[in-house]
């Protein structure tokens, strides 16, 4: 990189714009993808997961981030199934605001509280660690009403393409635009 020009970083940068254009498509391909395989032991995809997720927040009438981050909220189990959850903050944060990436990226705790007290060594109230944060109770609502109940084989959840549009509305902000952000 210390060899590059002037010239080749206007070139980069005009050619990494392209590119950033093409992202609201990548995480629908992304998404799609995760319709063609299921996690062992679960009813549904993890694309189904994603949609049922994100038409419940549709139908409670949240706003596109939050219908948004509901589809993607796990779009990284199969990449970073350690870290899922930051992984998805990370890809949201630089287009939403501060709460609902927030949310996402602290949900895996705050979804313990409905299994871990199945699990030898797991800490079911791991979410407690955040009673002071001032989105804590969005992080309870988002795993009661639009994660753990989002499992369910016959559940009448909208299709992707009905979420795509929302997806390329958001993607293409300008990255940290505080309009959007702040």
């Amino acid at each position: 990189m210390k060899h590059g020009t002037k010239q080749d970083y206007e070139l980069l940068e005009k050619l990494e714009a392209s590119y950033l254009n093409g992202t609201a498509s990548r995480l629908l391909r992304e998404l799609k993808s995760q319709g063609e395989e299921s996690l062992s032991g679960y009813k549904i995809t993890r694309l189904e997961h994603a949609l049922q997720s994100a038409t419940r927040a549709w139908r409670d009438k949240a706003d596109i981030d939050w219908v948004v981050a509901a589809l993607l909220h796990d779009i990284g189990d199969g990449l970073a199934p350690q870290n899922h959850d930051r992984f998805a903050a990370e890809i949201l944060r630089p287009y939403v605001r501060e709460e609902v990436t927030w949310v996402v990226e602290h949900h895996g705790a705050f979804q313990m509280i409905y299994y871990a007290h199945h699990l030898d060594g797991w800490n079911p109230n791991e979410r407690d660690k955040y009673k002071d944060s001032p989105y804590y109770q969005t992080a309870v609502d988002f795993c009661e009403n639009w994660d753990q109940n989002c499992f369910d084989p016959d559940y009448d959840s909208k299709p992707l393409a009905f979420f795509a549009p929302m997806v390329e509305e958001v993607f293409p902000r300008k990255a940290y635009d505080p309009a959007f952000t702040g």
